[in-house]
This record gives C-alpha cells, structure tokens and sequence, in this order.
C-alpha cells in the first residue's frame, strides 16, 4: 500500500496527495487577514478542511496499521507465532478500510453539512406515535454513536404516548451526507402494546432529511406567501414551558421550479425568545425548501440520463417487523434479523448499502 499512490474501490478515488494540497491551500485561506470578515464563509472553509485534514489522517493510520502487518509477516517467517495478531490487525485493517471508502462517498455538494431532521407520525393515533418516538431515539442513538451533536429544535408531544411531531439538528462533518439515505416513509409491523387484544398493528411514520443551508445558498421565497403562527413552547425542546408564546410556526405555501405547488411547515421552540426561534424557523423552511428543489434537479438529471432516480422522500423505504425479527430496506434489499441493534441507532450498514448503490465516484 503506497500512500503516494492513488487508491481505487468501488465507494471511489482516494488521491492521498491531492488532499494533502488541498489541506495546504484551505489553510493557507485561513490565515488570511480578511478570513473572518464573511463568518459563514469561513466556518463552510474550516469545515471542509476539517474533513480533508480527517481523511488524510484516516488515510495515515491505515498506513501504519499497514507496517504494522508487514513487522508481523516478518516475524512469521522467521517462526514466530503471531496468527492472532495478523488476524487482528487484518481485522482492524478491514474495518478502518470500509470506514474510509464510506466517507470517501460523501462528495456531494452537501454532504459535509448539517442536517436537519422531521418525524411526522402518520395516521394511527398513538400507535403511530408511539413509532415515531422510537424512530426519534433511534437516529438520536445513531448520531450519539457516530460522535454527532443532536439538538432539538421542536418537540410535540403525543395525546398518549410518543410524538405528534419532532424537528432535530444532527451537527458534524458529513451528517447530511449519511443522513440523507433515511429519508422516507418508515413502516412498523408489531403487536401493539397499547391494544388490549394484543392485535398486530402496522404504523408508519415520515423522516425527512434536508441539509441546513447557510448564507452561502440562496432561497429566495415571497415573504407575503409565508403565514406566522405562535405556541406555547412544551416538551423537550421548551424551555419556558407553557408562560410565553416562544415557539414559532412558519407555513410557506407556493410553487416549486416543476410548477406545483407545496405547503411547507417549519416550527423552533429551541431558543428562549420569539425572535430567535422565528429566525430559526426561516432557516428550517428555507432548508426544506432547499432539499425539495433539489429533489426535482435530481429526478429531471436521472431522466435526461436514462437512470433511476432515487426514491422521493414521500415513498415507503423500510420496514420493521418486530414479531418476525426483520428490519429490511426496499431500495437495496439489505436485511437484517437483529431488530434490537437497529432501533438501538445500529444504522450503519444500511446507510452504507444505500450510499454503494447511488453513489458516483469522485473525479480526481
């Protein structure tokens, strides 16, 4: 494995010495005096050279791991018995390899953002949201797990039980890019705690991934065409529960670029003043919004090339059956039997099934 050679797997192109120029040039960027003149220019920089300096460094230690085999390939033939510890670091070898190649995926023009992500129940009563709340700790544990922060921007509680609705900010290099493989209708298959006859009920529940947008993109939406709604903040995200109308509802209803017409609905009670959470607000929307259009984009470069395109985010994309001890995705058929390790956020095999199965390989 020589580090100066450029690697090639089916995830994409590794080209160790271009990233390590890259590393140079964005560093050399922030050193500029004028650098933080334009502050969301210069953390969307410092991010990217986060991620480019963290797969150089992925990339170096599997290099050592690499001399660590070839000591130990050394010591077998002069006899020494060491097929445990080649085993490992094959095993370790392997594993940071996979890693790699998985992250090299992520060369979208947003996959290095932050995400924002929306739990809506579907119809079912508390059944369904009762689904969604577990849905909600099943990417909070996966986030937690893959050293992402989680924020909740909005929370509604369930008449019952679980959520009417949940908004979270999953913050850290690459979240909308392992994200965005979640977007979709989520449907459960269980005998529900909550009927006395111990029926078996199927709910389902919405997840949609957009990436936080920043000052860097533009989304230009007519203000007269977004109507403001004020509540009491409550649940997880409220801070001031229930003494001041805090949290904030924007509705923005209009027409996309394919011509129809969408009503998208963006709520914050995260910050503690009105102002604060309709600022917030107007990001979600805008992100939102984002994500849609560039779901049209897709669709329209996928029938321009004769491909599929990707699911849209409305279309069902996984099921959960508990009694049967199955969780298996529809786009890329990957399965499996541990039900427990899933909705305790062990998503990482199904995120990297989907992002083999769309991924393009990056030019370098």
């Amino acid at each position: 494995m020589n580090t100066s050679s450029v690697w090639t797997r089916s995830g994409g192109t590794f080209d160790y010495e271009k990233r390590k120029v890259r590393v140079i040039e964005l560093t050399e960027q922030t050193q500029n005096p004028d650098f933080w003149n334009d502050p969301s220019k210069a953390q969307a920089v410092m991010k990217q050279l986060d991620n480019e300096k963290g797969l150089v460094q992925a990339w170096d230690n599997l290099n050592e791991i690499r001399e660590s085999i070839n000591v130990f390939l050394e010591f077998e033939e002069m006899g020494e018995d060491v097929e445990s510890e080649l085993e490992a670091e094959f095993a370790k070898l392997q594993k940071k390899l996979e890693a790699l190649e998985l992250r090299n995926m992520l060369n979208g023009p947003d996959d290095q953002r932050d995400a924002v992500v929306t739990f809506n129940p579907g119809a079912g009563g508390t059944e369904s949201q009762d689904w969604g709340e577990m849905l909600y700790r099943m990417y909070t544990r996966w986030a937690e797990r893959n050293g992402f922060k989680v924020s909740v921007i909005d929370y509604q509680d369930g008449d019952v039980a679980g959520i009417k609705s949940v908004t979270i900010e999953v913050s850290g290099i690459n979240a909308y890019g392992f994200l965005k493989a979640e977007s979709g209708v989520h449907r459960l298959v269980r005998v529900s705690p909550f009927d006395s006859n111990a029926r078996r009920h199927t709910s389902f529940c919405s997840v949609f991934v957009s990436p936080l947008i920043d000052d860097s993109i533009e989304v230009d939406i007519n203000e007269s065409e977004v109507e403001l709604q004020r509540f009491h903040s409550s649940g997880a995200g409220g801070q001031n529960v229930n003494k001041v109308e805090t949290g904030v509802r924007l509705v923005w209803e209009g027409q996309l670029s394919d011509g129809r017409t969408e009503r998208v609905v963006a709520e914050c009670q995260q910050e503690r003043s009105q102002l604060q959470n309709r600022e917030k607000a107007m990001v979600l929307l805008k992100s939102r919004i984002y994500e849609l259009e560039k779901e049209i984009q897709e669709a329209e470069k996928a029938r321009l090339e004769g491909s599929k395109s990707k699911n849209e985010w409305g279309s069902q994309i996984r099921s959960y059956v508990f009694d049967d001890q199955r969780v298996k995705d529809h786009r890329t058929n990957y399965e499996t039997s541990n039900v427990s390790a899933v909705m305790d956020g062990n998503l990482d095999e199904f995120i990297k099934a989907y992002l083999l199965m769309t991924s393009t390989p990056e030019q370098g």
